[in-house]
């Protein structure tokens, strides 16, 4: 009965609403309408709709000649910042032209192949003989200031004296005034060893003076010190000789010198060799790195060589 009550009460306010929007209330009406309890809401939302009557709105023509006063009124500024920047970007590729003109050209590599040698005279009359997959960098129009050669492989130097004179190389970096010494970079093995005059070595934050005979080697973070009776390299005369080196290293310099893959058993790749084989004959050179070690080889290929330990 109570909901009954309510709906009949709705209805006769939507009756109500409806009429007075209508502008139809009779006055009894109108006095009911008055006396409901949001007469004053509905009232000040009538009001307050007249503001966005039809009339306040814009009209086709006249929105289109308001965008096209706006526009002018409000023009779009243009970003200042893209003319300096194109200036700045071309001054950079202007200069980084004059750099690779100026000093690029200037720079001479030299590298060797696989059981290649050579020897590079510098502007100085210093000479750099290179071991097999060897490369050397220097820069010609800046020797007189600085002599300096960038070393990736091995390399025996002769250094006229003069001013400093430097090889840097991953690992290190070799400073002398005039002498004979040998350099080996390679991987994780980094060799000096001094023929005549005073070297001085830089790498793993220490510094070490080599005399004539003197020998210093890095191999991984282990430094030692040891000497050498000969006068020159041995390589420059197609024998490499080794003293206490991993056997990794021995081969790796075999590949090198004859350029062939060795395949063996990684269990002997940290045993320490003492000898050496010849640049032009491989059977000997193998009999002469394998037998001590009482290693056997098989030839697959005539570039392939597998190492075997005796017996096996």
């Amino acid at each position: 009965m109570i909901v009954l009550c309510i709906r009949d009460d709705c209805m006769e306010k939507e009756y109500l609403i409806k009429k007075w929007l209508a502008n139809d209330l009779t006055e009894d009406e109108l006095k009911a309408f008055e006396s409901m309890e949001d007469h004053a809401l509905h009232t000040q939302i009538i009001e307050d709709a007249a503001y966005f009557k039809a009339s306040h709105f814009s009209k086709a023509e006249s929105f289109e000649k308001l965008e096209s006063r706006l526009t002018k009124e409000v023009p779009v500024r243009k970003m200042s910042w893209v003319r300096p920047l194109m200036r700045l970007a071309g001054a950079f590729v202007v200069g980084i032209g004059i750099y690779y003109l100026l000093f690029s050209n200037n720079l001479t590599h030299v590298e060797t192949l696989a059981s290649q040698k050579t020897t590079v005279e510098l502007p100085d009359a210093s000479t750099v003989t290179l071991n097999a997959l060897t490369e050397i960098s220097y820069h010609k129009s800046r020797w007189n200031s600085n002599r300096e050669v960038h070393l990736d492989g091995e390399a025996y130097f002769k250094v006229a004296k003069g001013e400093v004179f430097d090889v840097i190389t991953e690992e290190g970096t070799v400073t002398v005034v005039g002498t004979q010494f040998n350099v080996k970079q390679r991987a994780n093995y980094f060799e000096v060893k001094c023929y005549e005059g005073i070297v001085k070595v830089e790498a793993q934050n220490t510094t070490k003076e080599l005399l004539a005979g003197d020998t210093f080697r890095l191999y991984g973070d282990d430094i030692t010190f040891n000497s050498t009776s000969y006068q020159l390299p041995q390589w420059t005369k197609d024998v490499s000789d080794f003293k206490s080196v991993p056997f990794s290293e021995v081969i790796a310099e075999l590949e090198r010198q004859y350029n062939i893959s060795v395949t063996y058993n990684t269990e002997n790749a940290t045993r320490l060799f003492s000898g050496g084989f010849v640049h032009n004959n491989l059977d000997n050179a193998l009999k002469s790195i394998t037998e001590p070690l009482e290693l056997t080889y098989t030839m697959e290929s005539s570039t392939e060589v597998r190492l075997k330990t005796s017996g096996r």
